[in-house]
């Protein structure tokens, strides 16, 4: 059976790629699919804006997508078009204000505190006030160094190791763990100890968010599709 023939979810990344070279619509959009959240948050790390980071997801996809034929396989799709994102966000920022400086690594935090209830009953009282925490944590996280912040959002919020926040940032494992540390130390122990119950759902990028950015990106790539 060919692989075109399989549903594309089922695909090892490998096979997407070898699709998405000969142009392949559906293979783009599960690539998409995989990569849309942590790529989102990426984007939105450096920008701190989700209808920005929305912008520069869409363009850093497009501009890909387009040269995918130059993609070597010497890196995982993700952390090819992680660099990619990147370069897109902070061309956004070089646009508005200069990029962040690595002069502000010393500088005192600005992160607020941000107190968490303990552990509790599944109630929709429970649920906002989870929510409100998320909002704060999220601001928290905003105020962050733009050099702290993507550490901390690929390891913390993308659960990704220090290995592959290296790789995907182009950084040695030991300067990760040591913006992460920093990072942790500006959100302060008492938010640094509810992380895990957190962070995961942070900063969403699912549901209609994803499948309109997936259809914007394969409209401008081939057009609209089909009706029905």
């Amino acid at each position: 059976m060919r692989a075109a023939t399989l549903d594309p979810a089922q695909l090892p990344e490998a096979d997407l790629v070898t699709l998405a070279r000969r142009g392949d619509r559906a293979a783009f959009r599960e690539i998409m699919r995989r990569c849309n959240q942590r790529l989102f948050r990426v984007a939105r790390a450096v920008v701190r804006s989700e209808s920005e980071a929305e912008d520069v997801l869409q363009e850093a996809y497009t501009r890909a997508f387009a040269a995918i034929g130059g993609f070597r396989g010497e890196a995982g799709i993700a952390t090819w078009l992680t660099r990619i994102v990147l370069n897109e966000a902070h061309g956004r920022l070089r646009g508005r204000r200069a990029t962040v400086g690595l002069d502000l690594l010393d500088t005192p935090a600005g992160a607020q505190v941000v107190a968490f209830p303990g552990r509790g009953p599944e109630t929709p009282e429970a649920d906002a006030a989870r929510a409100q925490i998320r909002r704060l944590l999220e601001q928290a996280v905003d105020q962050l160094p733009e050099p702290f912040r993507l550490v901390f959002v690929l390891r913390e919020v993308e659960e990704l190791s220090i290995d592959e926040t290296a790789d995907h940032l182009g950084l040695k494992p030991q300067t990760v763990k040591t913006r992460l540390h920093r990072a942790r130390q500006r959100l302060r122990d008492a938010l640094d100890a509810k992380l895990a119950d957190v962070m995961v759902g942070a900063y969403p990028f699912l549901g209609a968010r994803c499948e309109r950015i997936t259809a914007n990106v394969l409209d401008r790539l081939f057009g609209a599709s089909p009706a029905g």
